[in-house]
């Protein structure tokens, strides 16, 4: 089988496109293969202000500028939603839920994490219908109303925070009495006027209106058991991420949640298949360890096809 790239990357977040910077420089024919838009979750994310050299920069204008920085050496820029992965003589075949196929000498997965459900009845049915996984995306349709975020996490607070440009108020829902997010969002949170926090509680049910939508959700107590009817107009939850790595589950590559192991190299235990940034198994997934995943990954795969 002829193999049409050196470097195949599947995903083109911030360690994607990083990757692709590192292996089209190093000479070698590269291409992303992405099936929505480029940044990955920096599309979703309102302002970054941990980002070196940008003092605070909103998700979309960092994620094209690495957009156009990933392309600038000759890399490709392909569209597939990928289903497996399989290891063939010389390389690897790319299967695509459209029956589409890519083979490389090299892969280098970087498809990072999805939202984790909050597995209430309807969830799924009421997306687009009050229940939504990106603040940046929907914050604009509530404004003036009451939203609820789920969780405690960076993620929430920095959503919540972002919501209030919109939303009257936004109660934080969380299930501890203590914040996994760090200081600097805590604050941020804690002074504004228009944000209250629920602490020991736990979703339970969402309440829908007579069209079908989303009019608020149930809560817990988790000491009391005591329930409450909040009002609202959406619900947005931010309590973890799930690794996208379905397409390697048949290699033995991950562990028991689905996050890939790989050594301090990227490299798994298939020689020539890499697997960079937050669908990796580690302690921290920020935009800079993804970034700097992409560049040990594509360094490393320029070793391999010259060694």
């Amino acid at each position: 089988m002829d193999i049409q790239y050196e470097v195949l990357i599947i995903g083109s977040g911030p360690g994607g496109m990083t990757a692709a910077i590192y292996a089209s420089r190093a000479g070698l024919n590269t291409a992303i293969l992405e099936s929505s838009a480029p940044g990955g979750k920096l599309v979703k994310t309102h302002l970054v202000e941990n980002y070196p050299s940008y003092d605070s920069i909103t998700g979309v204008d960092l994620a094209m500028k690495m957009h156009t920085h990933s392309l600038a050496f000759g890399a490709n820029y392909l569209y597939g939603d990928v289903v497996k992965v399989d290891k063939i003589e010389g390389g690897f075949i790319v299967h695509s839920a459209t029956g589409e196929t890519f083979t490389s000498k090299v892969v280098i997965s970087a498809t990072g994490t999805v939202e984790r459900q909050l597995g209430l009845t309807n969830e799924d049915k009421l997306l687009g219908k009050g229940v939504s996984y990106c603040a940046v995306c929907d914050g604009a349709f509530y404004r003036d109303e009451h939203v609820v975020v789920i969780g405690g996490g960076n993620s929430a607070l920095e959503e919540s925070i972002y919501l209030t440009q919109f939303a009257k108020k936004v109660t934080i829902v969380m299930r501890r009495d203590v914040f996994r997010a760090d200081k600097a969002a805590q604050d941020n949170v804690k002074r504004n006027p228009k944000i209250e926090i629920l602490q020991h509680y736990i979703p339970k049910q969402f309440l829908l209106d007579e069209l079908g939508k989303v009019s608020g959700i149930k809560i817990q107590h988790t000491n009391t058991n005591e329930t409450i009817d909040l009002e609202a107009k959406a619900v947005f939850p931010y309590i973890g991420a799930d690794p996208a790595s379905s397409y390697l589950s048949h290699l033995g590559i991950t562990d028991e949640e689905g996050f890939v192991l790989v050594n301090q190299e990227m490299e798994t235990g298939i020689p020539g298949l890499y697997a960079i940034g937050d669908m990796n198994s580690k302690t921290l997934r920020q935009i800079v360890t993804a970034t700097g995943d992409g560049s040990i990954a594509a360094q490393n795969a320029f070793k391999f096809l010259h060694s």
